[in-house]
């Protein structure tokens, strides 16, 4: 995988409720942070890093573009705001955040564009968010598939949304998980209840232990010590074959993000 395995996610924090997240994440551990120009936070993900002392280049930042700086004459201009509010020269890892169809946005317009950041040396990798199997190909086709790093999608055990990662998987375009615990709503799950005490873990631990053994990376949030380390630990657990046959018959296709100017038809 390009992407690393395990990172910290950034959705709707801020502030110093954001900064000392990311410093307590990466204090116990994590080396990877996700967040997007529309978080409002990279200037707080910035200041957190630097203040961290861990080394620059042992971190792999993930931005994301927001809709409204798609046009080719605004996406590499706001990709370097990106990075300097982010305090680097480069970022890992950035991504068009959302294919948004209803907008008329042109898939190999701001492809294009998003290669000729990589080229500029501003992204050392580069990929997509929440496109769908048709979306993927066209991104495909503008660019080639050597240039797309992971799509990046909800999924959790509530949504597996198996079509799409069993494509993306087939492409060996690296699956990255968000939402993976549906904004908490999996954590009250009986059979994931079950399977947490025969680990004696948790049931958060459970699901992204899952998404983790279904070969995707994961980007959890957390405010809490805490929490962020036992995160960090359902990289040792390892689930059964009747496990996840028992996590798979949760599917029930149910999406927690879902705006409807972005997005495309969900396969």
């Amino acid at each position: 995988m390009i992407v690393p395995q395990f990172g910290l996610g950034t959705f709707r924090l801020s502030g110093p409720t954001l900064i000392n997240s990311v410093q307590t994440a990466l204090e116990v551990g994590y080396r990877a942070v996700d967040t997007a120009q529309i978080y409002g936070n990279e200037t707080e993900v910035g200041q957190a890093i630097v203040e961290s002392q861990v080394n620059r280049q042992d971190l792999f930042i993930t931005t994301k573009i927001w809709t409204e700086n798609y046009a080719p004459e605004k996406l590499i201009p706001t990709l370097k705001d990106s990075l300097h509010k982010l305090r680097t020269d480069t970022v890992n890892l950035t991504l068009i955040h959302w294919p948004a169809p209803k907008m008329g946005v042109s898939i190999p317009e701001v492809m294009q564009a998003l290669l000729e950041a990589k080229k500029q040396g501003l992204t050392e990798h580069i990929g997509i968010s929440n496109f769908n199997i048709e979306l993927t190909k066209q991104a495909i086709e503008s660019i080639g598939l050597e240039h797309i790093a992971t799509n990046q999608i909800e999924l959790s055990p509530y949504l597996q949304n198996q079509r799409l990662v069993n494509f993306l998987q087939s492409q060996h375009i690296d699956v990255t998980s968000y939402m993976t615990l549906a904004y908490g709503k999996v954590l009250n799950d009986p059979i994931l209840q079950d399977i947490a005490a025969q680990h004696q873990a948790s049931s958060a631990q459970i699901a992204l232990a899952w998404a983790l053994q279904k070969g995707f990376a994961v980007i959890p949030s957390s405010t809490k010590r805490e929490h962020l380390i036992a995160n960090l630990r359902a990289q040792e657990i390892e689930l059964t074959a009747e496990q996840m046959m028992a996590i798979a018959t949760l599917d029930r296709n149910a999406r927690e993000v879902d705006p409807e100017q972005l997005v495309p038809l969900w396969d």
